[in-house]
């Protein structure tokens, strides 16, 4: 059992590491996906954006699902849990890429960084793991972090600034379905048939929104430079995606999850080099605020062996 680096054999410890470094590239290449969102997003409507990401990821995993040999072994049962996996990462998806269009890429990515603490707190409810007071504190003090950014944002942009919470919400039920589904499926299999189903309802929702004038489901023909964005949103969180689950093969979740904090700094960083985009004194507070509950909680869990966030490698923005 994996306690601490030190006491593990050289090659349970260099697994760690390089668990670690796949982590840690996840990390700087996961906000590249929101940049690449929000270049298309002037020109291209939501759906479609999150339609092209789920193209993409899933030509890319095809191979190696192909390769693995166990695609067929899905029952219809699993299916029926994939195509609602794949209805609610569709409508975390659009809803973030949506918020993109007013919000800055690091606002929005601290504002969806309460997705942990809304995970606890379901879990306590619905899968009635015991979560102590100093838990509940810690998620109270990340959404007054979350306040913190959403409250200006508000004022400039109005109930958009929510759209991340929805966001957030939607992960965090996803990640309690991925507990149940990864005990008997491949991780590869699991993704792959969740980017099918959510190709498949965007497609519909586009047929649908087809003339209707609607920012979100209207589909426009991308230029050459869109279509770009649209390709670089889908192949950079395919690469993500990609590093996310062997990290997670190769570390523990509960070694990992800080890390995912630090996407924050890089999206503020790759956000102010593309857009001048810079978070002001109160929503680097807000910030400091969601990354500390953040690692609050992440430690107690380690410390209790309670792990509320323990799928979130297989359910964060880049699946």
């Amino acid at each position: 059992m994996r306690n601490s680096n030190s006491t593990l054999p050289a090659s349970a410890s260099s697994e760690v590491m390089m668990g670690l470094m796949l982590m840690s590239i996840s990390v700087l290449v996961s906000p590249i996906i929101d940049i690449f969102s929000k270049l298309a997003i002037t020109t291209i409507p939501s759906a479609e954006i999150t339609a092209a990401r789920f193209a993409v990821q899933a030509l890319c995993m095809l191979p190696i699902v192909l390769w693995r040999k166990n695609l067929a072994d899905t029952t219809w049962k699993q299916s029926f849990f994939h195509a609602i996996r794949g209805a609610i990462i569709t409508v975390s998806m659009i809803s973030f890429v949506t918020t993109l269009k007013y919000m800055a890429v690091a606002d929005a990515i601290a504002i969806f960084f309460v997705e942990p603490i809304i995970l606890t707190i379901l879990s306590s409810i619905f899968l009635k793991e015991a979560i102590g007071w100093r838990r509940y504190t810690a998620c109270g003090v990340g959404f007054f972090g979350a306040i913190l950014i959403i409250q200006p944002s508000f004022e400039e942009v109005g109930y958009v600034a929510l759209l991340p919470v929805v966001s957030a919400v939607c992960i965090a039920i996803s990640a309690m379905m991925n507990r149940a589904l990864a005990q008997r499926e491949d991780p590869w299999v699991m993704q792959f048939h969740m980017g099918l189903w959510g190709l498949l309802i965007c497609v519909v929702l586009l047929y649908f929104g087809h003339g209707t004038g609607s920012e979100i489901f209207d589909p426009v023909m991308p230029d050459g430079r869109a279509l770009l964005y649209l390709i670089g949103v889908g192949v950079t969180a395919a690469i993500a995606g990609i590093l996310g689950v062997y990290a997670y093969r190769s570390a523990p979740a509960s070694t990992l999850a800080p890390l995912q904090y630090f996407e924050i700094v890089s999206a503020t960083i790759f956000a102010w080099l593309v857009f001048g985009d810079f978070p002001d004194a109160v929503k680097w507070i807000g910030i400091l605020i969601i990354m500390g509950s953040g690692f609050y909680i992440i430690w107690r869990e380690r410390r209790f062996a309670s792990k509320p966030v323990s799928d979130t490698s297989q359910s964060t923005r880049a699946p």
